[in-house]
């Protein structure tokens, strides 16, 4: 059935001003002004009242975090502190039960402010927790949100000289067969796949050298990509020094993963040469503006990193250290931390976008996905600017932005319409808030 989307309010699009044509979950036309689609259409949306973007794609996040928002032990710390206080909290209280409604909460908070497509850094596997990736994939199924499911892991405890405590680690070889299992079950590399697999060792300070090489040969096997948290702070270059001789750049290439295949999260404290050989590489960064400014973590050089050739994303990171699970106000984030460093001119609406789209897209490695274009996947977040907060507002692609819209109208996604008025059908918003509220009471129980 072909499906016009008639008349936006205004499109990220070129040549798009009357809409863009869907069939089969597929764009196959875009409709240009004055014009009307080239072939009958079997049904007309009227999006004369909304603003229409590429579904926004997340790179990077932790969903399991939902549980310990605002928590009080972790609040106004820095990363390694946080951790310390928290890692604790999310072995004693995790569980698969808990944990799906986390990643149900996560997903449909996602959905809601207009994401399409999600990447979850899921490290933590206390016992009992075997069915991580089985369970997000389950849920995203069911809001029919395209995931890749990024298989984390973590093997270096303190003991050992990381910083993981002892119940959050699993054995090298345990986390080996899991990701064969998960790619063999999971991964699907076709256009269009609503479902694939990326292999993740959380950071240089909790995985051990050996578990980052045999990751990289396992993921070469099967065609994945790999993921990994890198110099998100200065600790960590000073661990990485102390640890390795080198800094984490160096350690990245040495374990086997400078190359396109992999995109790392954070990416902030990079000096001029690393920024240049990591552009070469290819190396994809993910930039998490609103968690770098709230563990106070710096900067990421990320005009400096697309000029050199490396893709960058966008991700809302942790829910523990966000703490929301809402993409459009990232990209506001994105805009405003970003013009502290570069100008206005220089730092646009358009590129913080473009970060959430197409950069998010490169960094997960489709190309099928993140632009409003003929072949592409019918993946598009509809926003309305109706709010008080947009009155007044002269471009409206600049006004979703600049006056922080917050929640998209509408999503679809492969075709389907997977957010109505704002909620998702079929979800039961208020009891998805009570049950996971219930659960997370427990995290900020006293001992």
């Amino acid at each position: 059935m072909r499906t016009w989307i008639k008349d936006p309010m205004a499109i990220l699009a070129d040549g798009a001003a009357r809409g863009v044509v869907v069939e089969e979950g597929r764009i196959v036309e875009l409709v240009p002004q004055s014009r009307s689609p080239t072939a009958p259409v079997a049904e007309v949306f009227d999006a004369s009242c909304h603003v229409v973007i590429p579904g926004l794609i997340n790179a990077h996040h932790h969903m399991f975090q939902t549980l310990t928002r605002a928590h009080p032990v972790a609040i106004n710390k820095s990363l390694l502190p946080w951790l310390e206080a928290l890692l604790p909290v999310w072995v004693k209280h995790i569980d698969p039960e808990n944990f799906r409604l986390a990643a149900r909460l996560a997903m449909t908070e996602l959905l809601m402010s207009g994401c399409t497509t999600v990447s979850d850094h899921q490290y933590l596997y206390p016992p009992g927790l075997t069915s991580a990736m089985d369970i997000q994939a389950e849920e995203a199924a069911a809001l029919g949100l395209r995931i890749t499911l990024t298989r984390g892991s973590l093997n270096l405890t303190v003991e050992q000289g990381g910083n993981a405590v002892p119940n959050a680690v699993q054995d090298t070889d345990e986390i080996l067969a899991d990701c064969e299992r998960v790619i063999a079950r999971w991964h699907d590399r076709r256009d269009g796949a609503m479902t694939q697999v990326a292999l993740a060792p959380c950071a240089l300070f909790n995985a051990t050298a050996q578990l980052m090489r045999e990751t990289a040969q396992l993921a070469a096997r099967h065609h994945c990509r790999m993921h990994t948290h890198l110099a998100e702070t200065r600790d960590e270059i000073t661990y990485c020094r102390e640890r390795f001789s080198c800094r984490p750049v160096d350690y990245l290439e040495e374990v086997g993963w400078m190359n396109d295949q992999t995109w790392v999260a954070h990416g902030i404290h990079f000096n001029d040469a690393e920024v240049r050989r990591l552009g070469r590489a290819g190396v994809g960064v993910c930039h998490c503006p609103t968690s770098n400014m709230v563990l106070g973590s710096g900067q990421c050089r990320t005009r400096e990193l697309e000029a050199a050739g490396s893709p960058v994303g966008l991700g809302v990171d942790g829910s523990a250290s966000n703490d929301s699970s809402n993409l459009i106000e990232g990209v506001r984030h994105a805009l405003l931390i970003n013009r502290l460093t570069y100008d206005p001119a220089g730092m646009t609406h358009l590129d913080a976008m473009r970060w959430a789209t197409q950069g998010s897209a490169r960094c997960l490695g489709r190309s099928d996905i993140g632009a409003i274009a003929p072949g592409k996947q019918a993946d598009m977040a509809f926003y309305r600017l109706d709010e008080l907060r947009f009155s007044g507002a002269g471009d409206p692609l600049a006004a979703l932005i600049l006056c922080g819209a917050h929640a998209a109208d509408r999503v679809m996604i492969k075709g389907e319409w997977r957010l109505v008025d704002g909620t998702p059908p079929g979800v039961d918003i208020a009891r998805l808030r009570a049950q996971h509220g219930k659960a997370a009471a427990a995290f900020c129980a006293p001992e």
